[in-house]
């Protein structure tokens, strides 16, 4: 499935040239495959084009030490990417996650637990692993959006079975990367088109539009402030688009 927009038209749109013949305001190729790891209690795997992610939900009977006079549940994250998810091999990380997995594991759980009722959840963990397949630009945006759709199985899994009276998933969280290029704000981008934007950003939030985290950084020159909120404005589009997606595989209206 994709999403878009018709944001841009005209002179504006014939100025950038996407290798994948993409429109600025266009998603890649979203593509959900539920259940792909059938033993987690909730899990999909998806694709935003070429980066493919795995996603797992686990749910424990526990929460961590500092979080048991409270009685509410929590929702955390682990990040890593496969040797060859890339074009030549990395080594695991076998003496703890570095600097970048820890910041994107850290982002992924926050996103979720900004989308979850946590005294819904009640005294257990859902611990979410994105593993990344294949990277081609998009990684974190994908494991987040990805990692609601396994939350919100798990979810329903434990409602299903009487562990809790209610969803604590509240509402959809999704993730997109949006940056400019060629002067021109453009949405998803591959790596090639991060590598050479003037500004790459993004976004996290809600299905109803209340933004949970914004990371950008230019390159170079700075960018306008009209640029910067015209960014927002496509990714938050292309999260509505993705916000569809999550709904269609989780059975939410």
């Amino acid at each position: 499935m994709t999403g878009g927009g018709g944001l841009v038209e005209g002179e504006a749109e014939r100025r950038v040239r996407r290798r994948d013949g993409r429109r600025p305001d266009e998603l890649r190729p979203v593509m959900v495959e539920a259940g792909a790891a059938p033993y987690a209690e909730g899990s999909c795997l998806i694709a935003f084009g070429s980066t493919r992610v795995l996603c797992t939900a686990s749910v424990q009977e526990s929460v961590p030490a500092w979080r048991e006079a409270s009685g509410h549940g929590w929702v955390t994250a682990e990040y890593g990417m496969l040797p060859r998810a890339t074009h030549t091999r990395r080594s695991r990380e076998r003496d703890g996650a570095g600097g970048r997995t820890q910041e994107i594991q850290r982002l992924i759980g926050r996103s979720l637990r900004a989308g979850t009722d946590l005294a819904r959840l009640g005294p257990r963990t859902v611990v979410i692993d994105a593993d990344v397949l294949q990277a081609d630009g998009g990684t974190r945006t994908a494991a987040v959006t990805g990692g609601w759709i396994a939350l919100a199985l798990a979810a329903q899994g434990l409602v299903q079975r009487g562990v809790i009276a209610e969803s604590p998933v509240l509402e959809p969280v999704a993730a997109i990367s949006v940056g400019v290029i060629d002067e021109l704000p453009v949405l998803d981008l591959d790596y090639s088109e991060d590598s050479r934007a003037r500004m790459d950003m993004n976004v996290v939030a809600t299905a109803t539009g209340g933004l949970v985290e914004v990371q950008g950084t230019a390159e170079g020159l700075p960018v306008p402030r009209g640029a910067f909120d015209e960014m927002l404005e496509l990714a938050l589009d292309g999260i509505g688009a993705l916000v569809k997606v999550q709904r269609e595989f989780v059975g939410t209206s």
